[in-house]
């Protein structure tokens, strides 16, 4: 009999009680997927902790292994450093080979400085405490990790204009973040590209959009609003997210151009401090 390794972390926890149940049902991991309509890889990322099923995965899991909704009630328990609605997003990119980014009117959070990101909390968490705050602000700052070292994955930003004219935190707070992304994509770490006003309307003015491609599974879209987040994995809705983004990636500038506003936005924010 092969000795098991004891799971640490929670979502271990989850995937090896997800594999135990599966195997007292008698089912494979190709049988498992068939009902919750999902690839065995997927499956193989659930029951190792990798990946956390969404809620609908859970729930389908649940009527597949007559579980009387055990997995999805587990997932709802499950910590998080981020809010419920990004929390399966935060773990994906974390497996991503690639990552395309929308930011309409604020700077993704892969990409923002620390007083960046501290502005955007203060601005709609008005009653926080500063030590929340401060977590807050570490914890997006951790998510950077994944872009350092060589199994980094492909980092693409398409931005709207506005998220590089609105002020967040003040001209000095602009002027460093806009340079920190000059210096991505000038170092090879980023491909950027701006939306500029000119444009008029396009096919992503409606909001922010997250797409994230993987190695062995399939590519998922996440869509995000005022504290609600929408993580898709349909192939029809992640290939009409791929198309939009397609659509406006090619209404926008060309990255050569799009660098050029940038630095010229930073020098206006650096002139507006003296």
């Amino acid at each position: 009999m092969l000795e098991e390794r004891v799971p640490r972390s929670p979502r271990e926890k989850y995937g090896a009680e997800l594999r135990l149940r599966r195997i007292a049902a008698g089912m494979t991991q190709e049988a498992l997927a068939q009902r919750v309509v999902c690839s065995p890889t997927l499956i193989s990322h659930f029951e190792a902790g990798r990946r956390l099923p969404s809620p609908t995965d859970a729930k389908r899991i649940d009527q597949a292994l007559g579980t009387d909704g055990f997995f999805e009630r587990w997932l709802e328990d499950l910590d998080s450093k981020y809010p419920q609605h990004f929390a399966a997003a935060a773990e994906l990119e974390k497996q991503a080979v690639e990552i395309r980014h929308y930011g309409s009117s604020l700077i993704p959070g892969l990409l923002q400085t620390e007083d960046y990101a501290k502005a955007l909390f203060r601005a709609y968490r008005p009653n926080h405490r500063t030590e929340d705050l401060d977590q807050w602000v570490i914890n997006r700052m951790q998510r950077h990790r994944i872009l350092d070292g060589p199994s980094s994955p492909v980092l693409w930003c398409l931005l709207d204009e506005s998220a590089v004219r609105r002020k967040v935190g003040g001209p000095r707070v602009m002027m460093k973040q806009l340079r920190k992304i000059a210096n991505m994509a000038d170092t090879g770490h980023l491909r950027l590209h701006v939306l500029p006003f000119e444009v008029g309307a396009h096919s992503l003015i409606e909001g922010l959009l997250y797409l994230m491609r993987f190695a062995d599974a399939p590519p998922v879209a996440y869509a995000e609003g005022v504290n609600t987040g929408y993580l898709m994995d349909d192939p029809a809705q992640v290939s009409h997210c791929q198309t939009v983004y397609d659509l406006a990636l090619s209404d926008a500038l060309s990255q050569q151009e799009s660098l050029a506003l940038l630095r010229a936005a930073a020098e206006g924010y650096e002139r507006e401090q003296q």
